[in-house]
């Protein structure tokens, strides 16, 4: 899994039919400082996101296709989590 930060969302007219109904958020990888790590990527958001947030996004499609019950969804990676805050061990 991965840290995000939701930064967009995707407006389609056309998709994918297994994509009906799911909303699809860009969202750039951080580390734990929040700072941006690697390029920015698409998700399917299971979670009610919105841009600005912190999110956890499982990166693995296989796993992507069981929590969204299809096993012919064309998806990579979806937002599984808000994060409110963490706490990395040794900082106060």
């Amino acid at each position: 899994m991965t840290i995000c930060k939701v930064t967009g969302s995707v407006v389609s007219t056309h998709k994918n039919v297994h994509l009906n109904g799911h909303k699809i958020m860009i969202v750039q990888p951080v580390d734990l400082n929040k700072k941006p790590i690697g390029p920015d990527m698409l998700a399917i958001d299971e979670v009610h996101a919105g841009e600005g947030d912190l999110v956890l996004v499982m990166k693995e499609g296989g796993g992507a296709r069981i929590i969204l019950n299809n096993k012919k969804i064309p998806v990579q990676a979806v937002i599984v989590g808000v994060i409110d805050g963490y706490q990395v061990e040794g900082e106060k």
